[in-house]
């Protein structure tokens, strides 16, 4: 029901059909309403496009596409950042009834030409010269493309007739745009899924997998016209594309692309977002940053910082209908001023909701931030399921939850607590994979989403764990990782962690410090923080025993770290310790550190 102004202004499910029909329902609706912000690296600023100006430049690409034999179900793959075109590439090739790969940026190239390879993509959209160059070695996986499009002009000549620049490629102008698919149950793309072992897997997704999905999303938390999203997830994660894109275009809001992740700090206040759509990650290093400043301010900046959070966490409770009333709500204005409206300034100062899936965030952060007047809403969700499967609202918010079943959606408790999942959401299946597909559903048709849970009264979903990642130690007790992990990381000192234990007889970890922490630990234990066996030192490594259990307190007594190795290097998808996705690959690095390993358990029985 659309509304006057800058109103809600919802296109229906039923009204877009397609993907692309909601572009074009978008487009008739709102032309000349800016729908897309972009930093413009030559002129210094940034520069708004309307809906009307992106489709001009759809029309443009389907011509050239066309041209290049690209028709109903072809596949074609987009390795680009965050950007305008990204979103134009998409709607050219889905107007077309083609089916879009999307890839990730800093994936490695091995596993990109695999990618391209198992999805038979006839073209490939890149950025650069230097980015085709990277797939050198890999060059005979990618025969099947008919053509590579380059954003930017290359310096002489490709060496490959199929590679070309892409404003070259396209017309000076073109003006109608296809629909040539009217049918919302046709696959739309495929996404593969970057497993922690194993190839990845292709979800398939269909036109109405991904608008049901956004759809359900606007009911979860009401978006208008005048909303601002600043996108930096990758497009190529099924949680920015659904809410940061196709949900942005049912709304009518408008959507700023963020420069880099390195300057986002500075995109939030320039751009002054009033949604964000972020992984804990970010909350995370947001709160680190906040806690590091803290510790080496004066006690009574602590103190001040503390009771903003304690009084604000108990006006969300009581606003919640969870608590009563206290007194202590009238030092809030004097509290926000002095405190909480200077942190929320860091981050545009203008965001109504900040929305938090891929991973659990830790409710002590969540706590924080929602104590300083910043609404956090959690959600959960699979790449198989769109992605959302539950989130809190505005309203229904319980900050330890994933929230409560989005609209049309079903949830039920199977065996081992494991949740299944059934709706308008759940993936066609993995392209040509037909046993992946198989092992994902129960027998009765509903998706294994592998987590466990409990699920309250009231339909909120509490995550408990992971069927696959939980380790048992040799004592027959069981630990969460991931919990672990995340409490360790609190600690400004760890930026990564690994933990160990599975069959041991007590828990190990592997931990990526920050570097500058680190020159400040070293400093204080006067230690030389460039020298070899630095972090192999006894004074070293008992502090950071020590400053891990000291974030380990909520744990059992027998979920503590005894040992504890250490390193400078971070994980990446470069150096094949993280998916794209920046998923942990635990085999991985438990192979590059094999002989840490060892000598952790070193006379302790081992495995």
């Amino acid at each position: 029901m659309a509304e006057n102004g800058r109103g809600v202004d919802t296109i229906s499910v039923t009204e877009a059909k397609t993907l692309d029909g909601l572009f074009c329902e978008r487009v008739r609706r709102t032309p000349n309403a800016a729908g897309y912000r972009e930093y413009d690296e030559t002129e210094g600023r940034w520069r708004d496009h309307t809906w009307k100006d992106i489709e001009r430049q759809v029309a443009r690409w389907q011509h050239s596409l066309q041209r290049d034999g690209v028709g109903a179900g072809d596949r074609v793959a987009v390795m680009l950042r965050n950007c305008t075109t990204w979103v134009i590439y998409d709607q050219a090739a889905m107007g077309l009834g083609a089916v879009v790969v999307p890839l990730y940026t800093q994936d490695r190239p091995d596993n990109v030409a695999y990618i391209i390879k198992d999805s038979g993509a006839k073209v490939l959209l890149l950025d650069s010269i230097e980015q085709w160059r990277a797939f050198e070695p890999v060059r005979d996986q990618l025969a099947g493309l008919v053509r590579v499009l380059l954003m930017k002009r290359p310096q002489g000549d490709t060496g490959d007739e199929r590679v070309l620049y892409a404003e070259r490629w396209l017309p000076e102008a073109a003006t109608e745009v296809e629909h040539v698919n009217v049918d919302p149950m046709r696959l739309a793309s495929i996404v593969y899924t970057s497993g922690t072992t194993g190839r990845p897997k292709g979800v398939m997704l269909s036109h109405n997998n991904m608008l049901t999905n956004a759809y359900a999303a606007t009911l979860k938390m009401a978006v208008r016209r005048d909303d601002v999203f600043l996108s930096f997830l990758p497009l190529s994660h099924t949680f920015e594309r659904t809410v940061g894109y196709y949900l942005t275009v049912m709304t009518g809001a408008l959507t700023a692309y963020a420069r880099s992740v390195q300057v986002l700090g500075e995109d939030l206040v320039s751009v002054r977002p009033t949604i964000l759509i972020s992984v804990p990650r970010i909350y995370e290093r947001v709160y680190g940053a906040i806690q590091a400043r803290l510790a080496a301010g004066p006690a009574i900046r602590r103190k001040l910082f503390q009771k903003a959070v304690d009084v604000g966490w108990r006006r969300f409770e009581h606003t919640q209908g969870r608590a009563g009333w206290s007194a202590a709500f009238l030092l809030w204005p004097l509290l926000d001023a002095l405190v909480a409206s200077k942190i929320r300034a860091r981050l545009g100062g203008n965001l109504r909701a900040a929305l938090s899936g891929g991973a659990a965030l830790p409710p002590d952060i969540s706590r924080v931030f929602i104590g300083l007047g910043l609404t956090i809403l959690q959600g959960y969700g699979l790449t198989e399921s769109s992605p959302i499967i539950s989130a809190n609202s505005i309203e229904d918010n319980v900050p330890a939850s994933v929230g409560t079943p989005i609209r049309d959606v079903e949830v039920r408790v199977g065996d081992n607590d494991a949740l299944h999942v059934r709706g308008p959401n759940v993936m066609m299946g993995y392209w040509n994979n037909a046993e992946a597909t198989a092992a994902m559903f129960t027998a009765d048709g509903w998706l294994n989403t592998g987590d466990t849970v409990r699920i309250d009264e009231a339909g909120h979903i509490f995550i408990t764990g992971r069927l696959k990642e939980i380790i048992v130690l040799s004592n027959g007790e069981k630990v969460p990782p991931v919990d672990i992990e995340t409490a360790i990381m609190r600690d400004p000192l760890f930026e990564q962690v690994l933990l160990i234990g599975e069959a041991r007889p007590y828990l190990s970890a592997i931990a990526v410090l920050n570097r500058e922490q680190w020159e400040k630990m070293a400093a204080a234990l006067g230690i030389e923080a460039q020298a070899d066996d630095a972090l192999r030192e006894a004074p070293v490594v008992r502090q950071a025993l020590e400053r891990v259990g000291a974030q380990m307190r909520e744990f059992p007594g027998y979920a503590q770290v005894r040992r504890v190795t250490l390193t400078l290097e971070p994980w990446s998808v470069e150096n094949g310790l993280l998916t794209p996705t920046m998923k942990l690959k635990r085999t991985r690095v438990m192979e590059k550190f094999g002989a840490e390993l060892d000598e952790m358990y070193s006379g302790h029985g081992g495995r």
